[in-house]
């Protein structure tokens, strides 16, 4: 359990101070230009930033996105951050709960409904433990925590530089496909390398409505395990430090595929970022690595303030494209340019 415990605050100090970002890719979002209406014939009071997602209304298109438990760090950090959801009106994610599985003392770690009892709450687990368990077992961790939905993550990069990290990723589309059939309402979600146009097709082929593209850009977990590798896998993890599909990539080539919802994570900072993940497809922008470090560094007053900011510039955005509403800013004209008009040209 002390293992467990040890990895998880581990990779929340690398989060927020670790040299763990890619060093030459970056989200691609630079590359979306919106068309500025200097006529808008908006005020700013009058802007909607309001979605209804999974049956829950959110006050702004913002996931406070997964990052942690299965430690006393971790939960305190879950519950501030899931206060701050449930107060702005945002969707909150937990981090995997593989710690919760193998030791259910650590639920607590999890447990944010008492602080967040109408957020949208998201579970997390890896699609190569899920597959390992019973549709009852998976079922129970979601209950476990009263999450809204379950985001099966896919990070077979990231294992791959784990001395202990999984190896065999075959069966992954017959979990899913047995897990949505039990009735989980699934999120297919990427950890740092973005979902591509392929895969988006085969989940979306099996009846998945969500996912969370988390791509190429911010946080490479890649290089988050490649300081907590042996000396021996060292050299493979610099190899594929900047592996991944930037995330304003991922997001348009899934946006073609008709899912319900699509969350935007990966690299995103600012309220910009996410009205150019809407205009991209997204439903929703996620930020994990700033949200944590604003709350560390400020405590939660300096997460609300760094929010507080994040919602400013979206709403200037939608002010200066003239969309009234988040389904106007989804169609705002705007120009893609350079390498991601590159991968939208690809449609791989």
């Amino acid at each position: 359990m002390a293992d467990i415990s040890r990895r998880k605050d581990d990779h929340l100090e690398l989060a927020i101070s670790g040299d763990v970002g890619f060093k030459r890719t970056t989200t691609l979002f630079e590359h979306v230009r919106f068309v500025h209406d200097a006529l808008p014939e908006l005020a700013v009071a009058e802007l909607d930033t309001s979605l209804t997602l999974m049956g829950k209304k959110l006050r702004a298109p913002i996931l406070i996105a997964a990052m942690t438990g299965g430690s006393e760090r971790a939960e305190r950090i879950n519950k501030e951050l899931a206060q701050i959801a449930e107060e702005r009106g945002y969707a909150f994610g937990l981090g995997s709960q593989r710690a919760m599985h193998r030791h259910p003392g650590k639920s607590a770690t999890y447990a944010v409904r008492d602080v967040a009892p109408t957020t949208l709450v998201l579970g997390n687990l890896g699609l190569v433990q899920a597959a390992q368990m019973s549709s009852d077992d998976v079922k129970r961790l979601v209950d476990g925590v009263g999450a809204d939905a379950l985001c099966l993550h896919l990070n077979p990069a990231q294992e791959l530089i784990q001395d202990d990290g999984d190896r065999d990723f075959r069966g992954g589309l017959d979990t899913l496909s047995r897990l949505l059939q039990s009735g989980v309402r699934l999120v297919v979600k990427e950890t740092g390398c973005g979902l591509s146009a392929s895969v988006a097709a085969r989940v979306r082929a099996l009846g998945v409505e969500y996912v969370d593209v988390s791509g190429a850009g911010g946080t490479s977990w890649v290089a988050v395990e490649t300081h907590r590798a042996s000396e021996a896998r060292r050299p493979l993890g610099q190899a594929f430090w900047e592996w991944g599909i930037p995330t304003a990539a991922s997001v348009a080539l899934c946006a073609r595929h008709g899912f319900r919802g699509i969350f935007a994570t990966g690299g995103m900072s600012t309220g910009l970022e996410i009205a150019k993940a809407i205009a991209l497809g997204a439903s929703a922008g996620g930020i994990a690595r700033r949200a944590l470090q604003a709350l560390e560094s400020g405590g939660p007053d300096g997460a609300r303030a760094f929010f507080e900011g994040i919602e400013v510039e979206l709403r200037a955005a939608m002010l200066l494209t003239g969309s009234r509403n988040l389904a106007a800013l989804g169609s705002a004209p705007r120009l893609v340019t350079g390498e991601l008009a590159q991968w939208l040209e690809l449609g791989a």
